[in-house]
């Protein structure tokens, strides 16, 4: 597989040391990127961006104790402080601030595909993660074993306890940003809300974590489980909105789908205006796998529909724009496909257009629940 493999097990303090031994560099590589993009986007020097990181620690600690821990242990492992590591998963929430001039656009686009929509019959999920380029060569994979949970992996920057991925329960979670000011109670970072869903063994607590937690920032989290069930959910730090599939097909980009919350309705305004095209066409080459007529073939229309130019380089598949500062282009990461049914977790780990769905090197079910 191209992109590193860190596997860690046991307590959250030693599973955070194992961690961040493993991932040293990139944990490294990722803060050297992210003093150097803030203080372009803000002003901010990293000792600034650390202080005020320090306003999480509270917050974390009481929606997810044990992830707090698991942070302390990355960054002992890693050689580095522990509002380092609280910085790299508060990242978006500290961009929310309004020191930042502007809120950056987001480009994820992420789907379902349930039985009926598949072609093979199988239960699919997954994303284009769009990011910041110079993120690249901090992006991992990571297998959570953890006593009394799933067993869980995910695709995540160096250094976070959370982003997108799927667990042994058959829970599959995809997250996009959606944009937005609130108002400045501080709330719980995304990364911990998002490891909460992927550490829960039933659906209804996967989605509790998202209805019944105060997140910092709006998000968007497309929830898809084994049995044939996908829900789409727009989080904000006030109300959430909520959609389902269509003909066993749902996609979500960058802007509200489901409703324009209270607060935003008499402005808003999409942050990202490519998210108006990359959804239908998500939609329109996501419905070609209904005539797949096998597991391969699905899995090519999949990574064929995700590779869309439509509007390049701003498209669904995403490519550095070079008219921009190196610091901060964007790029389609890495496109995951998360066979739900078998349990294969693919990844191309860059833009799928020029990059092949390999198979990370564990099935999703050798793990607790597996077999349930």
């Amino acid at each position: 597989m191209s992109l590193p493999l860190v596997e860690i097990s046991g307590a959250p303090r030693e599973r955070g040391r194992q961690y961040g031994e493993q991932a040293r560099d990139r944990v490294h590589r990722a803060l050297a990127y992210y003093a150097e993009a803030f203080g372009h986007s803000s002003g901010l020097t990293w000792a600034q961006v650390t202080e005020r990181a320090a306003h999480w620690v509270e917050p974390s600690r009481a929606f997810a104790p044990e992830l707090v821990e698991e942070m302390e242990g990355i960054a002992e492992g890693a050689g580095t402080g522990f509002l380092d590591v609280l910085a790299l998963n508060a990242r978006g929430e500290i961009i929310y601030d309004t020191t930042f001039s502007e809120l950056p656009a987001d480009g994820c686009t992420s789907f379902a595909l349930l039985e009926d929509a598949s072609g093979d019959g199988h239960v699919y999920a997954g994303q284009n993660w769009d990011w910041r380029s110079g993120v690249a060569d901090t992006v991992m994979v990571l297998r959570v074993v953890q006593p009394g949970r799933p067993t869980v992996i995910m695709h995540v920057e160096a250094g976070q306890v959370g982003r997108q991925g799927a667990n042994s329960a058959g829970i599959a979670l995809n997250a996009n940003g959606l944009g937005g000011r609130f108002d400045e109670t501080v709330g719980v970072p995304q990364t911990l809300i998002r490891r909460r869903v992927l550490d829960s063994d039933n659906l209804n607590a996967a989605l509790e974590a998202l209805t019944q937690s105060r997140p910092h920032i709006a998000s968007n989290a497309l929830v898809t489980h084994r049995e044939g069930f996908a829900i789409d959910l727009e989080t904000t730090p006030g109300a959430v909105g909520w959609m389902y599939p269509a003909d066993g097909l749902l996609v979500h980009g960058n802007h509200y789908q489901a409703f324009v919350p209270p607060q935003l309705a008499a402005t808003y305004r999409p942050a990202s205006a490519d998210s108006l095209f990359r959804v239908p066409r998500a939609e329109g080459g996501l419905r070609a796998v209904r005539q797949a007529s096998g597991t391969d073939e699905a899995r090519k229309r999949i990574r064929h529909a995700m590779s869309d130019h439509l509007g390049h380089p701003e498209s669904l598949c995403t490519h550095p724009d070079d008219a921009q500062p190196a610091v901060t282009r964007w790029a389609t990461l890495l496109s995951s496909c998360v066979d739900l049914t078998t349990g294969d977790y693919l990844i191309a780990a860059g833009t799928p257009c020029d990059h092949e769905y390999e198979r990370v090197p564990h099935n999703l079910y050798d793990g607790p629940h597996g077999d349930q």
